[in-house]
């Protein structure tokens, strides 16, 4: 039997075409991928090739544009019903608290699947894995959702339940799917390729891995012991094809394609119709030039970015100090050079907080940005729990990754001089994840949202244009 599978992951609400970074021999680049009119398009094509076809979505799907945040989800649930999956997992897909999780599946024809999310009494929230019956093979559908929803992320993704690392819960899991006659085993996960690649080490059992989270572009699967592994960058601007040979319940051989979803692929019209009804009313903010920029913007590097130095310096400027704080989000379409418009500025933040302030000790950033190392390079895959770094502004950071927790700073400067650890310092963020509510006192909000500061930003910048990042 030959059965496909098609796959997507952190899609974060891309509804069309966007920008997409590129790398070349002379550097980074920019081209217009995406869209879920033309994901439709190679679904078809899938289907069309083999009968036996299931399609997956690894989850951060109903979150990140300015129409799904604004709708709390609910504008994908057409889109998402007509492209035929069988299973989803998440992370910023609670972020209208579990119950919001918890009635958008409803409204979908397939489950949304967890091992490891629980309510307050310790039972499941979610389905832990769903049965298919394709061809002549039986398929289980195992899903993890992140393990970091109730850890690192606003305290409304967390409400009534907590969240592990699902290691415990597997393979009691693999053995009940093969015990109710499962041939094929695949693992959604949206724990992370770290992450993933730690569980499988200890895992028998699992034939396939569809892995999310952490946006890497696998161009060819990987094998961990006997599981293929597969993850499909973000945004939807790839889609992971597996072609499986399966005989004598088996997989024989495997074939790998990361489709890039550019402009040689045709857009499905009615699916394309459906989503110019939900990006009518948005319209005039993609038409709406509000600076230029001379270098790409984007939060695709792990320890800075060009797209959040713009950030903190709008956010630092509206608060009216020289340190600022914000996380570090990898999700966001870059800006290539040129114009930046209004609805730029809201992909950059789509939920547009308001801009914070709180009294930091020397010591309280220290320890801040050490936790945060550790949670981004931890030698622990299950307790790497990012994001990137945390992006700053204002201080001067000489650190060694390679230390242990607690070790990695060697020298931190502001305006020249060591910082104090006795000493406040006043410094600007934004959401909790920016500075969470442990660290600080003498916490304040200011009426100036994010995309206000980035406007006023832009505004009084030289002409309007970004040039110095």
């Amino acid at each position: 039997m030959e059965l496909s599978i098609g796959f997507i992951n952190d899609v974060h609400g891309y509804l069309e075409p966007h920008s997409e970074l590129f790398y070349g021999e002379d550097g980074e680049y920019i081209k217009t991928v995406g869209g879920y009119a033309r994901i439709a398009t190679i679904f078809n094509q899938i289907k069309n090739g083999n009968e036996h076809a299931l399609f997956f979505d690894g989850g951060d799907t109903f979150h990140g544009t300015l129409p799904v945040v604004a709708s709390k989800g609910e504008v994908l649930i057409p889109i998402l019903r007509k492209l035929g999956f069988s299973g989803m997992v998440g992370h910023w897909d609670f972020a209208y608290k579990p119950d919001q999780l918890l009635t958008l599946g409803e409204k979908l024809n397939y489950p949304v699947l967890g091992i490891n999310v629980y309510k307050e009494d310790g039972t499941l929230l979610l389905a832990p894995y769903s049965i298919i019956d394709i061809g002549n093979q039986k398929v289980a559908v195992i899903g993890i959702c992140s393990n970091i929803i109730d850890k690192t992320m606003p305290a409304i993704f967390k409400q009534g339940i907590y969240v592990t690392d699902a290691t415990a819960e597997i393979d009691g899991y693999v053995k009940e799917v093969k015990k109710l006659g499962a041939e094929l085993v695949i693992l959604l996960s949206h724990n992370g390729y770290p992450q993933d690649i730690e569980l499988l080490k200890n895992t028998k059992g699992i034939d396939l891995c569809l892995s999310s989270h952490t946006h890497n572009r696998l161009y060819e699967p990987v094998k961990v012991n006997d599981t293929i592994v597969i993850q499909c960058g973000c945004h939807g601007s790839f889609v992971g094809h597996l072609k499986l040979s399966i005989s004598d319940n088996k997989i024989t051989d495997h074939e790998y394609e990361l489709i890039e979803v550019n402009e040689q692929i045709t857009s499905d019209e009615p699916m394309e119709q459906m989503i110019n009804d939900i990006m009518s009313p948005y319209r005039s903010l993609q038409k709406q030039t509000v600076g230029k920029t001379d270098t790409i913007l984007h939060r695709y590097s792990t320890f800075s970015s060009t797209m959040d130095d713009l950030l903190l310096k709008a956010i630092s400027k509206a608060a009216g100090v020289d340190i600022a704080f914000s996380n570090g989000w990898r999700y966001g379409a870059p800006i290539d050079k040129g114009d930046i418009t209004l609805w730029d500025l809201y992909n950059i933040v789509p939920m547009n907080p308001v801009i914070s302030l709180v009294d930091l000790t020397g010591q309280e950033m220290i320890d801040m940005l050490e936790e945060n190392f550790e949670r981004t390079f931890s030698a622990k895959p299950m307790e790497q729990m990012g994001g990137y770094c945390k992006r700053y502004l204002g201080l001067q950071i000489k650190f060694h990754i390679e230390n242990p927790y607690g070790y990695r700073i060697e020298e931190i400067y502001h305006q020249g001089e060591h910082v104090k650890r006795e000493k406040l310092y006043k410094v600007a963020y934004i959401t909790e994840q920016g500075v969470p509510d442990k660290y600080g006192s003498n916490r304040a909000h200011l009426e100036t949202t994010t995309v206000q500061a980035l406007i006023t930003y832009l505004n009084e910048s030289s002409s309007g244009s970004v040039t110095d990042f």
